[in-house]
């Protein structure tokens, strides 16, 4: 609804970070998309090609005169007061180090292996870890119905498809996004997460595998099953199979942080005001989608593990096939786009394919990248909102000096070419069935297309580079279009993907509509505007009992409903953090207004009826009435279009 609630819960940034550095060159990570029915598919040969550059040595000194020079000035810049670092390679830790602070208020220094920071999604990669070792053990396939392993709740069969474990990991499971009720103030207002999860059930807005549209939920459900099938509750179950086989013993899944670790659990902050404000700290009720708090020096044995073949010192929490299997690409909207790898997002970086993932959540923002060919992973967090511009430079920094470019990989064979359709897009993560789809107003991006057949389309200039494949204007993300069941369209991007509009929902349409309740609420409000009305005022007796009734019920829906949408619209451009706990009691109060609204236009319509041909419905009266009508017909569809009418929550 507002950057409050859009952004607050930072599971929901997938990319964000990570998209904005990692520039996919033409022709890399290449992989042909799979059907989700189908086993993960082997490295692409060009992902091959594509891994052949040099690597700089990436040695404490060098690592040191880096961070220590690039850290400190973007903090100051962004208004953050610290950051944490870690760096593997050769199956150790290389380089760990804390700068700024981790608590302004006592003014406690970051340490890397002190200072617990939330890594929000990141923990999706200890889920999707856990996913994989039970695929190992024999107790989950990752090609069956995802039904087959729950009790209590079950997805319903929207599409022929069932959603898959493979989908999850994908995030093409075609789950609508929701952000509302996703966060909770204190332990006691987290629901168990099976029961969450049933309660929230979101829609399936696409068939499995279609398009990729990231999903919070899905990875909950995923570590919800993992939890069924290993009879371990998530916190345990990570506790005892990946925290303690890693020596991660500075760890946690659960919420609060436990007593022993929650001193040096760091603050975060949000610097988007001034002074920056302290952000509380929020529970996620679904835990396995982000609840994990670690240190940088712990997250640097996960990630040696990651590149060691499963192994960290004597622990292992996957055999090697295990992890070649994890890393093999699953999905791509088009074999020259980024894609995923079984939940790592798959990208190419200088011609180095990098396995990353990104975390957001109360003011932290993190990054987690592996470099397999370099045998490099990093670990970086700010502690404020501010962080997420902070690191972005960092991160393109660090490409530049650590991942020495490589000779242009071979071109791959693109999907099939699809032609550009012009008009407006939202991220085919969105809601389309509670109240939520409002926020589609707020966000859609236009695209069009010139007379070169250039694309001018988040605010960039993109060219074709052969075969529907489209260039942005910094070299640094693609674009490919991709047609869908049921009439669905996409714009799919090295990052996200964005769906193509219907122009009902389009923001021109809505706000046309819009522009003309106003003026028939305000003409309303004014009656009589006319010297006939006027002259009709001053005869309060002509006119029969159910015409004046009609007009005045007809002027009091079209004035109440004007009223709503004011407030309908401070709501939407006000402070909307609240509704990541629940919806407000003053929403749920506003939503009352359109019920109100169409009762009295219902009784409008049935004494217009009624009071037709009687006196006082002159032409000039009865053009204004059927206009009122018509414009309360609007208001109806506009509440029923964004799902305003009753109390659809999700």
């Amino acid at each position: 609804m507002t950057r409050n609630l859009l952004h607050r819960k930072g599971p929901a940034m997938v990319g964000l970070l990570v998209a904005a550095h990692l520039a996919l060159a033409p022709g890399a990570a290449a992989a042909t998309p799979v059907a989700p029915a189908q086993p993960a598919m082997p490295p692409s040969p060009l992902l091959a090609a594509g891994s052949s550059g040099a690597c700089a040595p990436a040695t404490p000194t060098a690592l040191a005169g880096f961070f220590d020079t690039a850290v400190p000035g973007r903090l100051r810049h962004d208004r953050v007061p610290g950051a944490v670092v870690s760096v593997v390679s050769g199956g150790r830790t290389v380089f760990a180090r804390g700068y700024g602070l981790a608590d302004v208020e006592h003014g406690t220094a970051f340490d890397p292996d002190r200072s617990l920071v939330r890594i929000a999604s990141i923990t999706k990669l200890f889920t999707w870890t856990a996913v994989m070792q039970q695929v190992q053990a024999g107790r989950l396939d990752l090609d069956a119905d995802v039904n087959r392993y729950l009790t209590g709740f079950r997805i319903p069969a929207t599409y022929p498809e069932p959603v898959t474990l493979a989908t999850l990991m994908d995030h093409t499971s075609g789950f609508e996004g929701q952000v509302v009720g996703t966060a909770a103030r204190s332990a006691a207002d987290v629901q168990p997460l099976g029961a969450y999860l049933a309660a929230h059930l979101p829609a399936r807005i696409r068939p499995p595998g279609e398009m990729s549209a990231y999903s919070n939920y899905g990875a909950a459900l995923a570590g919800h099953i993992v939890s069924r099938v290993s009879g371990q509750p998530y916190e345990r179950y990570v506790q005892d199979h990946l925290f303690a086989p890693l020596a991660m013993t500075r760890s946690t899944a659960a919420e609060p942080v436990p007593a022993a670790l929650a001193g040096d659990l760091a603050r975060s902050y949000d610097s988007d005001v001034s002074p920056p404000r302290r952000i509380p700290f929020t529970f996620d009720p679904m835990t396995p989608d982000g609840a994990i708090s670690t240190t940088a020096d712990d997250i640097a044995h996960f990630m040696t593990a990651q590149l060691e073949q499963g192994r960290y010192g004597d622990g292992r929490i996957l055999d090697p096939a295990g992890v070649a299997l994890m890393h093999r690409r699953t999905y791509a909207a088009d074999p020259r786009l980024a894609g995923f790898a079984h939940g790592f997002m798959d990208r190419t970086v200088n011609g180095h394919r990098v396995l990353a993932h990104d975390g957001s959540w109360e003011g932290f923002e993190s990054v987690l990248l592996l470099v397999p060919d370099c045998d490099l992973g990093l670990f970086v967090s700010a502690n404020a909102t501010g962080g997420i511009a902070a690191l972005t430079d960092v991160l393109r920094a660090f490409d530049d000096r650590f991942l020495t470019p490589a000779a242009p990989p071979a071109t791959a064979a693109g999907g099939p070419v699809v032609a550009p359709r012009a008009g407006f897009y939202q991220p085919a993560r969105h809601n389309e069935s509670t109240v939520e789809k409002l926020t589609n107003l707020l966000g859609p991006m236009r695209l069009t297309v010139r007379s070169d057949g250039a694309l001018h389309f988040k605010g960039m200039r993109w060219t074709a580079q052969g075969g529907g494949l489209y260039g942005s204007a910094d070299g640094r993300d693609h674009l490919v279009f991709r047609a869908g069941a049921g009439g669905r369209f996409y714009a799919a991007t090295d990052g996200a993907a964005y769906q193509l509009m219907d122009p009902a929902d389009t923001l021109p349409v809505n706000l046309a509509v819009l522009a003309v309740l106003a003026v028939l609420g305000l003409s309303a409000s004014a009656v009589p505007v006319a010297a006939g009305w006027r002259r009709l005022r001053r005869r309060p007796a002509t006119g029969g009992r159910p015409w004046r009734a009609a007009r005045r019920l007809a002027a009091a829906a079209t004035g109440l409903g004007l009223a709503f949408l004011v407030l309908l619209a401070a709501t939407l451009l006000g402070d909307t953090s609240a509704y990541l706990y629940a919806v407000p009691a003053r929403f749920t109060a506003l939503l009352a207004v359109p019920v109100l609204v169409l009762l009295l236009g219902a009784g409008a319509l049935a004494c217009t009826v009624a009071g037709w041909r009687g006196p006082g419905a002159g032409t000039l009266a009865r053009t204004h009435q059927v206009a009122l009508l018509l414009g309360l017909v609007a208001f109806t569809w506009f509440v029923v279009n964004w799902n305003l009418l009753g109390w659809q929550y999700p």
